[in-house]
């Protein structure tokens, strides 16, 4: 008589790349539990449901806060994330059990197919004065702004096949995502430049936990937490965690001009670096630091102690012009996708 399988319910959102993540986590916690049968509920969240709003206008937890109703309901039993997407503070009895190894955390240039096919323009140095550039993000276009004040930034929305047709049909001449989402769908070949600290002409940090997967519990589920345990990479639990620290210390949400990056420079020492620009790109503060990491709190600790050197040197000022301009209305053209 054969063993009866027990149900694992998973909230994910419904958008082609959420629902490939999803593939990706089933695939690698099947092997570890073969009399398990995962079951996938998708749905729309406000982020999804609302196409033409800015980012930023729909305030915190717009991937999130569907699903987090659906885990608290018990109508799930854990939450697939991009963990770029989560708020820094979870509501109450929600915990972050598990991250994954992270896929490549960067961001990428696409060209329009025009130019990627004709060999016009290769990288955003390229590019002409007043070239359009799509993308979402306040973080990409402030960083942007900051190396190449001569292009136009503009706002495009939508998952990552809408955006790519978006670029190739209306009048973007580029746009900028990021590499993990392209690599799990296959689009490898649509990436025309690699953006980090160290390209030339790129010079841009990526999004707090970008390419990252973050299982999302119910705080105290520790039978769920079993079964999902043999994802978690504590590498890239703990590099995270050091960015999520950062951008909640300086209480930015995920609609502001901060980007991370971080990198093992030895077994246990950690590299953070991190930069707030304003949304001109004109102001800017860099920092950075390594330390050893053994643990979520000094994970926590590095990344805290980092956001307030750069409060001191004038990264809260900047933080405060752009909530103070959400707050009065202002025109945030641009949010963070």
């Amino acid at each position: 008589m054969s063993e009866q399988k027990q149900t694992v319910h998973i909230g994910t959102r419904r958008s082609a790349l959420a629902l490939r993540q999803v593939d990706l986590v089933i695939a690698a916690l099947q092997p570890h539990h073969p009399n398990v049968h995962f079951q996938v509920h998708a749905l729309a969240t406000l982020g999804d449901k609302n196409q033409t709003a800015s980012l930023p206008s729909l305030g915190k937890g717009l991937w999130t806060n569907e699903l987090e109703a659906k885990l608290f309901n018990n109508e799930v039993d854990f939450i697939v994330h991009c963990l770029k997407d989560v708020p820094t503070t979870l509501p109450e009895g929600g915990k972050i059990g598990v991250v994954t190894e992270r896929e490549d955390p960067r961001d990428v240039v696409v060209m329009k197919k025009k130019w990627a096919d004709e060999g016009k323009y290769k990288v955003l140095a390229d590019l002409p004065q007043g070239a359009v550039v799509g993308t979402s993000s306040v973080r990409r276009a402030a960083q942007l702004r900051r190396q190449y004040p001569r292009l136009v930034f503009k706002d495009v929305r939508g998952n990552i096949e809408t955006r790519m047709r978006k670029c190739d049909e209306e009048d973007y001449d580029c746009i900028i995502l990021a590499a993990a989402g392209l690599l799990r769908m296959g689009y490898d070949e649509r990436i025309a430049q690699w953006l980090d600290s160290t390209t030339e002409g790129g010079g841009m940090l990526h999004a707090v936990g970008q390419g990252a997967l973050a299982m999302e519990v119910r705080e105290g589920d520790e039978k769920t937490l079993e079964i999902i345990k043999p994802l978690c990479h504590e590498k890239t639990m703990l590099a995270t965690f050091a960015e999520r620290a950062v951008m909640r210390s300086l209480e930015g949400g995920c609609s502001v001009p901060i980007g991370v990056e971080t990198k093992w420079v030895e077994d246990n020492k950690l590299q953070l670096k991190a930069t707030v620009v304003s949304l001109d790109g004109k102001q800017s503060v860099d920092g950075q630091t390594v330390e050893l990491v053994k643990t979520i709190e000094e994970a926590e600790e590095m990344g805290r102690k980092l956001a307030e050197d750069l409060a001191k040197r004038g990264a809260q000022n900047i933080l405060d012009v752009v909530n103070q301009g959400r707050a009065s209305g202002g025109a945030l053209k641009v949010g963070d996708l």
